[in-house]
């Protein structure tokens, strides 16, 4: 579970909760993007087809919406044609099972802000909707800056700068997401299953072993020489903490 800080949750200009409509016709999905994003403390709603999403779009006025481009009504592209041609310009986040050039271009062009391909982290999607609502002014951080902090461990969520005691640490994507999320759940042991749910993808498959792997990967750059942060509870997971 994701424990960001208040102090960094985004809200509307009137102080409310964010809103973002999820649209995708697999049900599995829908789900678990709507409970990662109302742990994010965002209002959620969600649809099942374009001709829902477009009927949804104009009763909840979401401030973001994540639109799957392949739908069995009418597509992601057809909605967001749709939307634009009646003046509704919502940051749109789109998902694609296509990782081809042709089909972000398409996207892109058609007026969608950014997308994600399927399988995808769940953090990473959080991560692109803060991006793209800060930057189309629809929503503000109720904090001065949006960084995370464990001892003398920084990590800032806007540049993906990390240091410890002053030193820049340079990581991967993964590892960065990884280590966003034992941030966010400081002092809480997070289970391997919720680690793979949340910084790989949605089908995770049972591979716990890569999480061991980018655990070791974090531990060589972040406690190696100094006092560790990140700690193996046996038979349950892992656990970031400052020292004592």
């Amino acid at each position: 579970m994701s424990t960001s800080s208040p102090s960094h949750a985004l809200l509307r200009p009137d102080g409310t909760p964010v809103r973002v409509a999820v649209i995708d016709d697999e049900q599995m999905l829908t789900d678990l993007l709507s409970m990662a994003l109302r742990m994010e403390g965002w209002e959620v709603r969600a649809a099942g087809s374009g001709f829902d999403a477009l009927q949804l779009v104009r009763d909840f006025e979401p401030d973001a919406l994540v639109l799957d481009i392949m739908m069995p009504d009418l597509d992601g592209m057809a909605v967001l044609q749709r939307l634009r041609h009646s003046g509704n310009d919502v940051p749109v986040l789109f998902l694609t099972a296509k990782d081809s050039v042709n089909d972000r271009v398409a996207g892109l062009t058609a007026g969608g802000d950014d997308y994600v391909t399927k399988p995808f982290s769940l953090e990473e999607v959080v991560a692109r909707l803060r991006g793209l609502m800060r930057r189309a002014g629809t929503a503000q951080a109720s904090g001065a800056e949006p960084i995370l902090r464990v001892g003398d461990l920084t990590l800032n969520e806007d540049s993906h700068e990390v240091e410890r005691a002053g030193e820049q640490i340079d990581l991967t994507a993964t590892e960065f997401e990884l280590l966003r999320f034992l941030m966010r759940n400081q002092r809480r042991v997070v289970s391997k299953a919720q680690i793979l749910d949340r910084v790989w993808n949605y089908d995770f498959g049972g591979r716990s072993s890569v999480v061991e792997l980018y655990i070791s990967y974090l531990r060589k750059k972040l406690d190696q020489g100094r006092e560790p942060l990140i700690h193996t509870v046996r038979g349950v997971g892992y656990m970031i903490k400052a020292p004592q």
